[in-house]
């Protein structure tokens, strides 16, 4: 029997059992992917992330959540980095990470007082959502009159791929009750992706939006407490599709409320020869160890 060590943290959050659990394995490179594999699966978390070695970056990253592997988990990149730096693994403060999304630039610093991990993301993209805004309603568990009709319904990724679904009210969040396995019928366009819906209503007065992360029904999980890849996409749809000729945004993104969750990312939004680069900020809490069991 091979026993591999996980290290929980908690992204998002200088709290524990806040935020958006992730677990961390730095010896991934002794794993070959079936095992990644069982060990997200035994761990349960929405993503567990594994270090590899790169010879294009400081670091690879690899993501599985307990379905399935991820090409880019903002989450689950937080946590890992706030790991390495804090255990003294890593001492610079620009780092490069290798992932499936591409290599990406990290800066690590400081957030009130708190060591902080800014992670720059992909380039963003959009795509029409084309279905019916009555089934997709119907999905979450909400009616299509909670859908803000004056914003567009899209698909967008950073990194990984979500459905963005505007909504008019906070309130609204708390009645949310996906059926996750009915997702890819309405979701014809791109059938195994998540939904995110989001507002501008928040229950921090310091916070500009809110969302929750309902994931694919392949992952495995429900919902995503926190999730960095959509708030980035979402800080990423503001400046496309509501402030439009702003050169330079800062967001702070509340999530998790309803699941006693409550994490905060920042997102920085900068427009630059007419692209738009976006990156996200959070910090990161030790939670505890563990180890699984692989063939057991």
């Amino acid at each position: 029997m091979k026993s591999v060590k996980v290290y929980h943290y908690d992204s998002f959050s200088t709290e524990a059992n806040k935020g958006n659990p992730a677990g961390v394995v730095l010896t991934g490179e002794e794993l070959t992917t079936e095992e990644m594999q069982e060990i997200a699966l035994k761990v349960g978390f929405n993503e567990t992330t594994f270090v590899i070695n790169s010879d294009r970056a400081d670091v690879g990253l690899r993501f599985f959540t307990p379905g399935h592997e991820m090409t880019l988990c903002g989450h689950g990149t937080v946590a890992t980095l706030y790991a390495l730096q804090t255990t003294g693994v890593l001492t610079k403060t620009e780092v490069t990470v290798e992932t499936k999304a591409g290599v990406l630039p990290i800066t690590i610093g400081q957030l009130n007082d708190q060591v902080a991990i800014k992670m720059t993301q992909a380039t963003p993209e959009f795509v029409a959502f084309n279905g019916n805004p009555a089934e997709l309603a119907h999905v979450m568990g909400i009616t299509p009159d909670d859908i803000d009709e004056n914003l567009p319904i899209v698909y967008g990724s950073t990194g990984t791929w979500t459905l963005l679904v505007p909504i008019k009210k906070l309130t609204t969040f708390e009645q949310m009750k996906p059926v996750n396995a009915q997702f890819p019928e309405v979701l014809q366009e791109m059938p195994n992706v998540s939904i995110h819906p989001f507002c501008f209503e928040t229950y921090d007065a310091t916070a500009d939006m809110h969302g929750r992360h309902f994931s694919s029904p392949l992952s495995g999980t429900v919902e995503d407490p926190v999730t960095g890849t959509a708030s980035g996409v979402m800080g990423a749809y503001v400046a496309k599709y509501i402030h439009e000729n702003q050169q330079h945004l800062q967001l702070t993104i509340e999530q998790g409320q309803e699941i006693k969750r409550n994490g905060r990312v920042k997102v920085t939004v900068s427009v630059e020869q007419e692209q738009m680069h976006i990156a996200i900020t959070g910090t990161a809490v030790y939670v505890q160890a563990f180890d699984i069991v692989l063939g057991k």
